[in-house]
Parts: structure tokens; sequence; C-alpha cells
């Protein structure tokens, strides 16, 4: 109900966007249109336009340029997603195959590449060097993130505040982006320009933060994903790290391991460990820490339907968790 009502917000907008979204992604190659359709199509929650569109629009904004960066926002994000998964060897995302499980990985990485294009060829139309700025660095920050995590696959020795690192550059700098890129549209005060952005970013680490839990308390289902799917590909989260350092030593040993090796052996072992150590409840902490400084952002702003669903936007995100 409570995602309902953030949506319902702004629903003909929304509906806009993905007009727009299916609009844009012509191309006179077939196979380019026909995989760029399949990621587009393929459900999730367009979390990152959602908030292009609360944004701009809790900022004051009564035109119609927010489709088209929302649009922009998404072309960015498919196009992370898609060489995600073929630098992971993913095979299941939102509950389907992958694009680089069905057509390979050579055509994933060259569709996502036309996806990045057509989302500068619109960021152009909008011409605004301003938001030109937020996004292509927040594109290049995202890339660095990707590297940064790639390096640290298999690093049991990662830290707690590398990993926050990590997670800012790879997750939360395209929510950031997106609220900042909509309060600049919507020519909101400096103060609610930094606002906006602060919020972005503190949603996108309380919603990375969560799917950290949910690797361990999820089910594939509602996860679009497989259960463990970061341990098996050696990737070191949260609720291992504190885990490794408040747990027994022999714990710690198994997880240092099971980190090095990958894999899912040690699976349900590892997550008895990361619940009964408390590092799932104290991931949880943190997240909701994350959606409580983002909710303070947004007390520049005056009362409106879409303050409000941003609000709501800040609860939705850590109440994912049972």
């Amino acid at each position: 109900m409570t995602a309902q009502r953030i949506y319902d917000t702004v629903a003909e907008d929304f509906s806009r966007v993905n007009d727009l979204i299916l609009e844009r992604l012509g191309s006179n190659v077939p196979l380019v249109e026909k995989i760029a359709q399949y990621l587009i199509e393929s459900g999730g929650k367009r979390l990152r336009p959602l908030l292009v569109l609360l944004s701009s629009q809790a900022a004051g904004y009564d035109k119609d340029d927010h489709l088209k960066l929302a649009a922009v926002i998404e072309f960015l994000h498919t196009a992370t997603l898609l060489h995600d998964d073929v630098v992971d060897t993913s095979d299941m995302r939102r509950g389907r195959s992958t694009a680089n499980a069905r057509w390979g990985n050579a055509p994933s990485v060259l569709v996502g590449d036309f996806l990045y294009a057509r989302a500068f060829e619109m960021m152009v139309e909008l011409k605004s060097l301003a938001i030109m700025d937020v996004l292509s660095h927040a594109t290049a920050v995202i890339a660095e993130g990707e590297v940064m995590q790639l390096m640290n696959v298999k690093n049991p020795n990662l830290t707690e505040d590398q990993y926050l690192k990590v997670i800012h550059d790879k997750t939360a700098k395209l929510f950031e982006a997106a609220s900042h890129s909509g309060a600049l549209l919507a020519g909101a005060s400096d103060t609610q320009v930094q606002a906006l952005r602060d919020y972005g970013r503190h949603l996108g680490l309380a919603f990375q933060l969560v799917d950290d839990v949910l690797d361990y308390r999820g089910d594939a289902q509602t996860m679009g994903k497989n259960v463990g799917d970061d341990l098996a590909e050696g990737k070191v989260t949260l609720p291992l790290i504190y885990a490794m350092t408040n747990g027994s030593d022999s714990d710690a040993n198994l997880i240092r391991q099971a980190i090095r090796k990958g894999g899912l052996e040690d699976l349900s072992r590892i997550g008895e460990i990361v619940e009964t150590s408390g590092a799932l409840e104290y991931t949880m902490q943190k997240a909701r820490d994350e959606a409580a400084k983002a909710n303070e952002c947004l007390n520049t702003l005056s009362a409106s339907p879409h303050k409000t669903a941003m609000e709501l936007l800040s609860e939705l995100a850590v109440a994912r968790v049972n």
C-alpha cells in the first residue's frame, strides 16, 4: 500500500516516462532494439526515474523536461546493469534471465554502450550544463565503484569504511544524481539543491544496505536474484565484515575462507553466523539511520504530496525486511 501511494503521486508522469523510454529505444539494428526492450520491459521498480519525478516536483517544477531527465536516468541505470551482469557472470536479474545469459557477453556490452550513448543524446536535449555535469560525473564515479568492487572480490580484508565507499560510488551515486538533477531542473535554491542531493545519497545507501541483509533473509522470488549470490561471487558485504570483526576466531576464519574461494557450500553456516553475531541487525540499523538522514534533508521543502511520497520512499527502503 505504501509503495502504491508513492507511485500514485506521479502516476500520469510515470506512464509518460515509460512511453518515452520505449520511444527512444529505437534503433536501425534489430538486435540492439530487441535486447534494450527486453531489459527495459523486464520490470524493476524504476526507483531512480521515480526519484527524478518526485524531487523535481517537490521543488516546484511544473514543466515537462523532468520526463526526459527521468528517462535519461533509467537508460544510465540499465546500461550499468547490463555491464554489471557481464562482469559478475550473472544469469538472473529481476526474476528473469540476464541479457548476457540469453544473447552472450559481447552483444550485452555493446547494447549497454548504446544505452549510455542514447542517454547522453537526450541529456544534451535538456540544454543544461549543470545537469550534464552532474550526470557525466556520476557516470564516471559509478564506473570507478564497479572497478573498486571488482578489485575487492574475494578480499576478506575489506574494511567497513572501504565498503561504504564502494556502495556509495556503485549504487548510491545514481540515486544522488537523480534527486540532485531533479532539483537543478526545478531551479531550486542552493539550500534545496544540496538537501535533495543529500537525500538521494542517503536513500541509495539505505537501499543497498537492506539489499545486503536480503542476501541472507530474502528469497529469489522477491529479490529477483538468488539468495547468497554475493557470497557465491566472493563479494564482501557489511554483514560479513561485521561478523568477521565481532564473531569468534573460528567463525571469522570460516567466513574469510568462504570469501576467498566463493561458492555456496558454506552458505547455511555463514547465514547462521551473520544472524547470531548481530551482523544483520547492525546492517539494518545502519540502513534505518540512512533513511532517517534522508528524511531530515526534506525539512527544507514545503509540504506537498511529492515531499510526502519521498518520506514514504525512505520508509519503504527499510520496510522490505520482515
